[in-house]
């Protein structure tokens, strides 16, 4: 199967907004990519305009890229599912704009995380328990959902490490209760190894995966830590083989992109890294032939 091939623009402009989404288009596109993943809140920022996403699109175009998915750091800072009604509501509000600006550039699918039982790399972040990370996420995410009809915009909650929705049962019982063709997961198949196999979560999740994300991570001693995230997309205890059949026996025909942040790296993490990015495009497109 052929699927869309791209790059999360963190690996090519950094966490801070280093490139410009012109840069980033000619980025991928120079690596053979089909497409590239723009960040919302650094790449693109949270006043852009209509206009100039317009005019993104049409060179975007012109340069034979596509813009499939948006992803966006900012719900570790500000949660979804937070105790905190006005750090919710302005996690809200921050989302419908994410939508909107999705929209203007034709991208349909949007990376969200839906809350956060602790930051275990951020000790400033408070520990809210799970039941109130459902409960508050879950409203949260209702009031989210009427933006993203109107707009036809999928809200995709990945897996990421934070101690909620650990498994794929209670991932699928949790999107079960919005009954929304707009809400979905963002697969992330590395973060996914630290207490399971991808593969097990792709034949349970099935048509909910709206996107997926490619990186590698390294059990360590039966667990694992930040630094198992290596430098490397084919090294680690993914099994792209497992993967790459379990997606093509749900029927999954969404993008694929390389997610690359070094953590393996730390302390001493620096992005943006054009040799990583290079490297890791032809990882990808070698995993994807």
């Amino acid at each position: 199967m052929g699927y869309f091939k791209a790059i999360n623009y963190w690996v090519l402009g950094g966490f801070e907004g280093a490139k410009t989404p012109y840069q980033a288009i000619d980025d991928a596109g120079n690596f053979g990519l089909d497409g590239v993943e723009l960040t919302f809140g650094d790449c693109l920022k949270e006043d852009i305009a209509e206009k100039e996403c317009k005019k993104i699109v049409s060179y975007a175009d012109k340069k034979g890229v596509g813009l499939k998915t948006l992803a966006a750091g900012f719900y570790w800072g500000c949660s979804l599912g937070s105790d905190n009604s006005e750090e919710r509501n302005k996690a809200i509000s921050f989302t419908q704009k994410y939508i909107k600006v999705a929209s203007w550039l034709n991208v349909d699918r949007i990376l969200v995380i839906p809350g956060a039982v602790d930051v275990a790399w951020d000790e400033s972040r408070p520990v809210t328990s799970y039941k109130s990370v459902w409960e508050n996420s879950t409203d949260s995410i209702k009031q989210i959902l009427k933006t993203a009809k109107e707009y036809k915009v999928n809200i995709c909650l990945e897996n990421v490490w934070n101690k909620f929705l650990l498994s794929p049962m209670e991932f699928k019982f949790y999107l079960d209760q919005f009954d929304s063709e707009f809400v979905g997961i963002y697969f992330d198949v590395g973060n996914a190894v630290l207490n399971g196999y991808p593969e097990h979560w792709i034949e349970i999740l099935g048509d909910k995966i709206k996107a997926v994300h490619f990186k590698n991570f390294k059990r360590d001693d039966c667990g694992g830590v930040l630094h198992g995230f290596g430098e490397n997309l084919p090294e680690g205890d993914v099994n792209f083989k497992n993967v790459l059949n379990e997606l093509e026996k749900v029927g999954y025909n969404g993008p694929v992109t390389a997610e690359m942040i070094p953590f393996s790296r730390l302390p001493d993490l620096v992005l943006p890294d054009m040799d990583l990015a290079q490297k890791t495009a032809k990882d990808l497109i070698k995993l994807l032939k």
